[in-house]
C-alpha cells in the first residue's frame, strides 16, 4: 500500500522509524529509553558547559596567537566535508522535529504546542538533546576561522558559545517552546552550511545575500514566541491580574536565561 500524507505522517512516511533504526545502530540503545538526567547523561551538567566554553575561548584565542607567524592553513576539503555533514544533520533534525511537532500543533493548537507541559514529549527531549550535542560540533566553525586566519567577529563567538549554553538551559528547564527557535535555527542552518559547503568549493551562490535576511526573520520570530511564553509564565505566576492566557511550562531560571 502506498504511503499517504497524514497528520502523523506529514512527509508520507514515518521518518521516526528510520530514526529509531539509525539511533539503535549507532548507539546500541533504544531511543524510546532515553531520558535527559543531569549528572548522568553525557554533557548534562553546568560544570561541563562552563568548562567547554572556557576551553573553546582558550582554543580560539590561544590558537590565534600561536598561529601568528604560521601561514594560513586552508584545509578546504575537510572544511567542505564539515559543512556538508552539518547540512545533512541539520536537515535531518529539522524534518524529525516537524514530524513530531505537526501532530501536536494540529490536534491541540499553537498555545498547547508552545506552553503545555504535555507538549514536551520523550521523543522531542531526545531531539533537543541531539541538537544540543550538535552545538558542540558547530564550535569547529570557529576553529576553521582561526586556522584560515579570518577575523573573529564578536557576534560569531558569542553566538556559538551562548547557543550551546542556551540549549543546555532549555533542556534542563524543560521549556515547551524550545522547538520554535530550535526548528527555525535548524532550517536556517541547512541553507547556511550548504552555502559554506558550496562556497568552499569555489561556487558563486546567488542567494547569499538572502541568508542574512532569513536569519533576521528567524530572530524576530524567536523573540515573539519566547517573550510571549516568558510573559505568560510570569504573568500567570506572579501577576495574575495582568492579561494572560494561562501558564507556560518550563523552569523559571530557563525562562529568564532564554
Amino acid at each position: 500500500m502506498a504511503n499517504k500524507v497524514s497528520i502523523d505522517r506529514p512527509f508520507g512516511i514515518y521518518l521516526d522509524d528510520y530514526f529509531v533504526k539509525t539511533y539503535s545502530l549507532v548507539t546500541g540503545k533504544d531511543p524510546n529509553d532515553f531520558a535527559f538526567v543531569e549528572g548522568v547523561t553525557p554533557l548534562s551538567t553546568l560544570t561541563e558547559v562552563i568548562v567547554s566554553c572556557i576551553t573553546y575561548f582558550a582554543l580560539i584565542f590561544g590558537g590565534r596567537l600561536l598561529l601568528t607567524n604560521i601561514p594560513v592553513i586552508k584545509l578546504n576539503l575537510i572544511f567542505q566535508i564539515h559543512n556538508f555533514l552539518l547540512t545533512i544533520t541539520s536537515a535531518s533534525l529539522f524534518i524529525l522535529f516537524v514530524e513530531q511537532i505537526f501532530p501536536i500543533y494540529w490536534r491541540n493548537g499553537i498555545l498547547f504546542a508552545v506552553c503545555s507541559k504535555n507538549g514536551w514529549t520523550q521523543r522531542l527531549e531526545l531531539l533537543y538533546y541531539l541538537n544540543y550535542l550538535v552545538k558542540y560540533w558547530e564550535l569547529a566553525d570557529t576553529i576553521f576561522l582561526v586556522l584560515r586566519k579570518k577575523n573573529l567577529e564578536f557576534l560569531h563567538v558569542y553566538h556559538h558559545s551562548m547557543t550551546m549554553a542556551l540549549c543546555y538551559s532549555q533542556l534542563t528547564g524543560r521549556t515547551t517552546v524550545s522547538w520554535v527557535p530550535i526548528a527555525l535555527n535548524l532550517m536556517v542552518h541547512v541553507f547556511m552550511y550548504y552555502y559554506y559547503f558550496r562556497a568552499a568549493g569555489g561556487a558563486k551562490i546567488w542567494w547569499k545575500k538572502y541568508l542574512t535576511t532569513l536569519q533576521i526573520i528567524q530572530f524576530i520570530i524567536d523573540l515573539v514566541f519566547v517573550y510571549f511564553c516568558s510573559y505568560t509564565y510570569f504573568a500567570s505566576t506572579y501577576w495574575p491580574w495582568m492579561p494572560n492566557v494561562g501558564t507556560c511550562a518550563g523552569d523559571e531560571k530557563a525562562a529568564i536565561f532564554g
